[in-house]
């Protein structure tokens, strides 16, 4: 996947910032599709450590997610699905004190009808757990 982000708003007075996070990407494996994805996001750097290790966390709980095709995990009792469920996301990125512009992160990326708001297929969507790089410029 190739993921870009871009930070909207920033505190003066806080450590928080308001981000968009895009995606886009290929799932392999049980099923073969494209997925494009993108949430607003809420990054949270107010962690004791950062002196030591920067610690930002990172949260998107509504977003859109587009599939080329249905996934089979994502596909109802009667083998239907939508290509256009809820994005979230809930990330950890570590970078060092000195060089923020460099992170690496792991992420649950997560597919969802939220409670059945967008399709009533009887299916939820599926779960990622990534692993990643982010370089800042």
């Amino acid at each position: 996947a190739l993921n870009m982000t871009k930070t909207v708003w920033r505190s003066q007075n806080w450590p928080v910032s308001i981000e968009v996070d895009g995606m886009v990407g290929q799932q392999f494996g049980q099923a073969t599709l494209n997925e494009v994805a993108v949430a607003p996001v809420l990054r949270w750097s107010g962690f004791p450590w950062n002196h030591l290790l920067q610690t930002d966390l990172r949260v998107g709980p509504v977003g859109i997610s587009y599939t080329t095709d249905v996934g089979p995990f994502e596909r109802g009792i009667e083998g239907r699905g939508s290509r256009l469920l809820n994005f979230l996301l809930l990330e950890l990125a570590f970078s060092g004190p000195q060089d923020k512009s460099r992170e690496v992160f792991v992420r649950l990326h997560h597919r969802c009808t939220v409670y059945d708001l967008i399709n009533t297929y009887g299916a939820n969507g599926e779960d990622f757990l990534v692993f990643g790089y982010r370089k800042h410029f």
